[in-house]
């Protein structure tokens, strides 16, 4: 009877598991291609940089008459998963896409993670309405939806599964989604691949043997990438929160967030803080020439694009960012460059998105194996140092990161202080007993 029944869930989560993936891994193909076009016609026309603030306004508007229900972007695709009482609407998956096109083409600084988020949790979520699952299986799918853009859109299948579930409450997984979340990251993943899309290959960096020196400098590594991870995290929410309050009209926020981009492109006199950024990220692993302040600019250049409203993700530029400080830390502390950079490519982003096993993970199916321990060590630290912020204001959290009792219900994180000396429970708004 059990064994029956094991065998049709099964066979379900397959079934459903890789529908989300197909989806997932067609959408992101489409995504990685227009967004390699838009960025090599960038490349190719600079002047098209300085219409960055026109791009705004026009983006602005269209958000702003269409794009409402849907300006949550990832936070909606994680407070959906919880509270599960509204569809998240189908339209999020084409105006994000051409959003973040759009953005990266005429020069913002902005990434590919939280466009495939939230096109795979609003095709998952439009399945599920489709197919009127039940309200756990439809958890389950958005996860598996968030598993399978992430997965794709980076080609590592392991490292999406496990975000998917990671993501959603910081320093629980819920496991009853693990199925699913794998199936749609590695057929997504397929999908993808299948498509023709070819990721970007990064050096594999040099084996070191942990040791006591050595794991004494990867702590300071980590305090380091925690402090970088928190500048990040706060003045992008705390530039968000000022332009909103200045300038209340997103076009105009947009256009003004344009402007200040392309005067900072203007006053470094380089494009390499334009856009994703790859090129630079590969050079950390190699360079050990990089300029400094290389990890500031692009931090600044992020937070501006992102903050003023722009559509993207973050995770690609904090790579960047993550790479950059690691090539300058390690050469400071001593340690291989390539090294440095492959852990702070990694950590820095374990730490504002408060997903260190998954990023963990994602570093081995990037660089490769010799990346461990270091990576673990750091993005855990990292992750425990920035306290109970991140970039995803909506993520759960169900026992604070310093310990102590499990809380009676999941709290997200935009409604607890940052360093709470005791848990508390601000709202009294109900969640799902299965999160």
């Amino acid at each position: 009877m059990n064994l029956s029944r094991s065998a049709r869930s099964l066979a379900q989560w397959l079934l459903l598991g890789a529908l989300v993936g197909v989806l997932c891994g067609v959408a992101s193909a489409v995504f990685l291609f227009l967004l390699d076009q838009a960025t090599r016609f960038r490349e190719q026309h600079l002047v098209v940089v300085y219409t960055l603030p026109v791009a705004g306004l026009v983006i602005g508007a269209l958000y702003a008459r269409w794009g409402q229900p849907i300006r949550g972007g990832n936070n909606l695709v994680i407070d959906t998963v919880h509270e599960g009482d509204q569809q998240i609407p189908l339209r999020m998956a084409p105006m994000v896409l051409l959003g973040t096109v759009l953005t990266h083409l005429f020069g913002g600084s902005a990434g590919r993670e939280g466009t495939a988020v939230q096109m795979g949790g609003s095709l998952a979520d439009a399945l599920a309405h489709r197919l009127r699952v039940s309200p756990d299986t439809r958890r389950e799918l958005l996860a598996a939806g968030i598993a399978g853009g992430f997965g794709s859109v980076f080609g590592t299948p392991i490292a999406g599964a496990v975000f998917g579930l990671e993501v959603v409450v910081v320093g629980r997984m819920g496991y009853e989604a693990l199925l699913p979340a794998l199936v749609a990251s590695v057929v997504g993943d397929l999908v993808t691949r299948g498509l023709g899309i070819v990721h970007t290959v990064y050096p594999a960096p040099t084996a070191l043997a942990l040791s006591a020196g050595v794991l004494a400098r990867w702590l300071v590594f980590a305090v380091a990438v925690a402090a970088v991870a928190i500048v990040f995290v706060e003045g992008t929410h705390r530039l968000k929160k000022l332009l909103e309050g200045r300038v209340p009209w997103l076009p105009v926020r947009m256009a003004v967030g344009g402007l200040a981009v392309v005067g900072l492109w203007k006053l470094v006199g380089t494009t390499a803080y334009l856009g994703l950024g790859v090129p630079t990220i590969v050079r950390s692993f190699v360079d050990p020439d990089l300029p400094e302040l290389a990890f500031a600019w692009k931090l600044l250049f992020t937070a501006v694009t992102l903050g003023s409203g722009f559509l993207g993700g973050e995770v690609t530029p904090l790579f960047f960012v993550g790479a950059a400080l690691g090539n300058v830390l390690a050469r400071w502390l001593g340690l291989p460059v390539d090294l440095g950079a492959a852990v702070g490519m990694a950590a820095l982003f374990a730490a504002a998105a408060n997903t260190p096993l998954a990023l963990s993970i994602m570093a081995v199916e990037l660089v490769g194996a010799s990346v461990l321990p270091h990576v673990v060590i750091v993005a855990t630290v990292a992750y425990l140092l920035t306290g109970h912020r991140g970039i995803y204001p909506a993520q759960r959290i169900g026992r604070l990161k310093h310990g102590g009792p499990l809380l009676s219900r999941l709290i997200p994180l935009r409604e607890l202080p940052v360093e709470p000396s005791q848990p508390q429970e601000p709202s009294t708004r109900q969640e799902p007993s299965k999160r």
